[in-house]
């Protein structure tokens, strides 16, 4: 008896694909995403500098945790967004195509940092220029700047791979689980990582601020996934609809 291939089908009765679609990263939407992701990522580790705290006139703890005042820096707002295109690009593009735009966002920020690291250093002679000033804002230690990279290197790939996985098993359902499931993996690992090497960099010096950081950093940036999961769909069907080389692929050919 030969053996029969069993094809699985969808509810209209059309073949289910084998594996996960994705489009081509040439051309067409990826290279204006993949210039926001890094855009986003190179201005989050200027305002990161600068520590924030809210309800500072407040004392709350719970046993070592403190709860008030909450303590974050300055890119809480801003790098959030990070995730969520990087969500698109892995979503719509893949893991290979979001681990080359990850290559690019680091050789830029390295660039960056390189760069005002030299500036800070040239001489402003006679000019009326409060230098000090220049190199507070911009001159992040190198402590700031490895926990920069590394975070955002730890964060991105836990991100983009979980995502990928995930697609692998649902295909094109439950999208909503994949966005979320890679964000709790991402912001968890680049929170952890980034917040154990620049609290004191920023001014975290007790164990309670610490917790509280990684705990309200993490929490936060999942909260702002959330709320934009509206956005992110839209985004996504949009890229999805548009891109014609949006087809399934070969598993060897998502991780190569």
């Amino acid at each position: 008896m030969s053996d029969i291939e069993t094809v699985e089908t969808d509810r209209s009765g059309h073949p289910t694909p084998q594996h996960a679609a994705f489009a081509d990263a040439a051309g067409g939407y990826f290279t204006p995403v993949a210039v926001a992701f890094t855009a986003v990522l190179l201005i989050s580790n200027v305002c990161v500098a600068k520590g924030v705290q809210f309800f500072s006139g407040q004392h709350f703890s719970l046993g070592p945790l403190t709860i008030l005042p909450i303590t974050m820096d300055g890119a809480f707002f801003l790098f959030p967004i990070a995730y969520v295109i990087g969500d698109i690009l892995s979503e719509v593009y893949g893991f290979r195509a979001t681990r080359r735009t990850v290559y690019y966002g680091f050789a830029a920020l390295l660039l960056m940092i390189v760069c005002f690291q030299i500036v800070i250093k040239l001489p402003t002679g006679d000019l009326q220029q409060n230098s000090t000033s220049f190199g507070d804002v911009l001159g992040n230690t190198p402590q700031l700047a490895l926990a920069g990279i590394t975070g955002y290197f730890v964060g991105q790939f836990l991100n983009s791979s979980t995502l990928v996985l995930i697609k692998e098993r649902t295909k094109e359902k439950h999208l909503w689980a994949r966005l979320l499931g890679s964000t709790v993996a991402g912001e968890f690992g680049d929170t952890l990582v980034f917040c154990s090497i620049a609290a004191t960099a920023i001014g975290i010096n007790t164990w309670g601020d610490f917790v509280n950081y990684v705990i309200v950093g993490f929490l936060w940036k999942t909260l702002v996934e959330v709320c934009v999961l509206p956005i992110s769909y839209r985004c996504i069907a949009f890229l999805k609809k548009r891109e014609p080389s949006y087809r399934p692929r070969e598993r060897s050919a998502i991780y190569e």
